[in-house]
């Protein structure tokens, strides 16, 4: 078994927190020449290197990004274990960093991450939106413990990951008062040639739209595409069309934007998937989500 010598990750843990080989090693009260030869040795047992040279700055490289943070879990665990037996109070959170794409509707985000704010053990929770490809590189680098996403992880991002389905709704029409009253009768036929807001082409619930509107027979007159689903429902709170959006967020829809539900696609679904780097899933704070959800 391999085993970390843990004096020499120290010594890289607190270079790469201080940002400065000087610092670091007045703090330790050892010369550079030492630090500088450890942290060698440490590069050498995990085969990659963990800085580089910037002008006269140590940068952290892919791989030293990641052994920060292990060191940081790390230590931060000792520091736990000193308070503990010190009786002094630990008081930390559980800390979940959760990339969001952006795509999901971020009320159905919202409505599996709030709960994980009334669990017995204190979570802090840290949330980050980008694209679903460089979410799951973030996963990959272990900088994120799971990712929310409209559909099962991208075989094109090559990364070993897990999907796990959190829950499906089929999908609503809304649109302002007006809108609503005019379209709502003789739905969905009355969508034919009624002013839409859709999702990008790129999404899963855009495509499922487009079969659907193909089933139907219907064309309607598209006004707005929208890749964050965020700015898609705030047009549509403005009145310029109709804008689809999870059935079972109906309630949180029309109270947040102010609008109506003009009628249901039914067999339209859209999907809320949990991504993570293992196929049981081990946190106990994403454990608690897919309860919850």
């Amino acid at each position: 078994m391999e085993w970390v010598n843990y004096q020499h990750l120290l010594y890289f843990y607190m270079v790469a927190k201080e940002g400065s080989m000087a610092r670091a090693c007045s703090l330790l009260r050892l010369a550079q020449s030492t630090v500088s030869k450890q942290i060698k040795q440490l590069e050498s047992v995990l085969g990659h290197d963990l800085f580089v040279k910037s002008g006269r700055r140590l940068v952290l490289t892919d791989s030293g990004r990641i052994a920060y943070r292990y060191a940081e879990e790390i230590f931060g665990l000792g520091r736990e274990m000193m308070d503990t037996f010190k009786d002094r109070p630990i008081g930390k959170p559980l800390r979940i960093t959760v990339g969001i794409a952006d795509v999901v509707p971020k009320l159905m985000a919202e409505r599996v991450l709030v709960p994980l704010l009334s669990q017995p053990v204190p979570v802090h929770v840290i949330c980050r939106e980008g694209k679903p490809d460089q979410l799951l590189v973030g996963l990959a680098m272990h900088e994120l413990d799971v990712v929310l996403m409209d559909a099962p992880s991208n075989t094109h991002v090559k990364i070993k990951s897990f999907s796990h389905l959190l829950g499906e709704s089929t999908v609503s029409f809304f649109g302002s008062a007006a809108l609503a009253e005019r379209y709502r009768p003789d739905f969905p036929s009355s969508l034919h040639g009624a002013p839409v807001l859709l999702p990008t082409n790129n999404t899963v619930l855009r495509r499922s739209l487009e079969q659907w509107f193909d089933q139907k027979g219907i064309r309607p007159a598209v006004v707005g595409e929208f890749e964050d689903s965020a700015l898609l429902s705030a047009f549509g709170s403005r009145g310029v069309g109709l804008f689809p959006a999870a059935t079972k967020i109906s309630e949180e829809v029309m109270g947040q934007y102010r609008v109506e539900s003009v009628g249901e696609a039914a067999g339209v679904h859209e999907r809320l998937y949990a991504v993570t780097v293992d196929r049981k899933i081990k946190h106990p704070a994403v454990v608690a989500m897919c309860e919850s959800a």
